[in-house]
């Protein structure tokens, strides 16, 4: 092996999916050889999982949500064990939120299923953000954002300290793990799994979840396809750096739709094809899911770069920089609903 391939940095291709029909792409369930409404199906998942572990993927990342938006969502967790048993090398991104999962709990579904899995489970660590998820977990109004990073700190805290210690160990040192947000006055009582914790997962592009996937993340999902993403990820690897790790180590995961032909004319054409099938109503409700905002009562003219609505404005922000030559044009209505269409 020559020095330049030692240097030479492998791309890891990582499957995004939900376990649910239509995922991203509303009305495209409707087109003939589409399968997502067979998401009900077990033999749906491993087919896709043989398919993707034949291809080369490395890992098929499972989104997941708390509160209603989108319908119907499945709970991604169950669908591992089968997979990994018709599978070799793929490995298993689910998602599970800090904010109302329990530490005690989550820990012992996390080892049960990195035990049934040998060791091919990932965790996508987030925070909840909707308000239908807080009021369905109890909570009168949602909690804000910068305070739900610091509960997150705190359970992973809790999470690897129970993971990551033998089963013997923790029982002679019974001992109440105790913080601002947890109390866990009991032993994780699975024996240590494979990896102990599971490969970590985290998405997101705030201040604070930099910050976050800097400390815990081994693998961070960002949007973009322009330079302006380096600074999110030379901003992650400044927190690793600051928390005593290896910046080089944590993988980066930037999210493509790819269209897949043997030429670029025939691939141009199934993506006209593909937009036939688009829904603009779904595509607003997708939008208002996450920004919280509804735009159904706003004009087709307002420009949303300006809107009242720090949410608007980030998130078309965002979509702009991924679109080259795109800084100083109007985000209306429809614009924005187009281009949700063809993500």
């Amino acid at each position: 092996m020559t020095k330049s391939d030692k240097n030479k940095k492998e791309i890891l291709l990582n499957a995004f999916v939900m376990n649910t029909p239509g995922h991203l792409a509303p009305g495209l369930w409707k087109h003939p050889r589409n399968k997502t409404d067979q998401y009900k199906k077990l033999s749906f998942w491993t087919d896709l999982a043989q398919l993707l572990d034949k291809a080369g993927f490395h890992a098929m990342f499972i989104a997941d949500t708390l509160g209603p938006y989108d319908f119907p969502v499945n709970d991604p967790l169950y669908l591992v064990p089968a997979m990994t048993a018709v599978t070799k090398n793929l490995i298993f991104g689910v998602t599970a939120s800090v904010t109302y999962e329990q530490p005690y709990a989550l820990a012992r579904q996390l080892s049960t299923v990195d035990h049934l899995s040998e060791g091919h489970l990932a965790w996508n660590i987030v925070t909840s953000y909707l308000d239908s998820a807080a009021r369905n977990h109890g909570l009168k109004e949602q909690i804000p954002h910068d305070e739900r990073y610091p509960i997150a700190h705190e359970h992973m805290g809790m999470i690897e300290n129970r993971e990551y210690t033998s089963l013997a160990t923790q029982c002679a040192r019974y001992t109440t793990r105790e913080g601002k947000y947890f109390e866990v006055p009991g032993p994780h009582f699975c024996k240590p799994s494979p990896q102990r914790t599971p490969s970590l997962f985290q998405a997101g592009v705030s201040e604070a979840r930099h910050g976050f996937g800097g400390k815990h993340g081994e693998a961070i999902f960002v949007g973009g396809q322009t330079p302006e993403v380096r600074v999110t990820v030379d901003n992650v690897r400044k927190v690793a750096a600051e928390e005593g790790r290896d910046p080089n180590h944590i993988k980066i995961i930037v999210r493509i739709n790819a269209i897949v032909a043997a030429v670029g004319e025939e691939a141009k054409a199934k993506r006209e094809e593909y937009l036939k099938y688009a829904n603009g109503e779904r595509a607003l409700a997708l939008f208002g899911g996450w920004t919280r905002v509804d735009l159904s009562g706003q004009t087709d003219d307002e420009d949303f770069r300006f809107s009242e609505s720090p949410r608007v404005q980030s998130i078309v922000r965002r979509w702009s920089a991924t679109l080259p030559g795109t800084d100083n044009l109007p985000w209306t209505k429809r614009r924005t609903v187009g281009v949700h269409k063809c993500r």
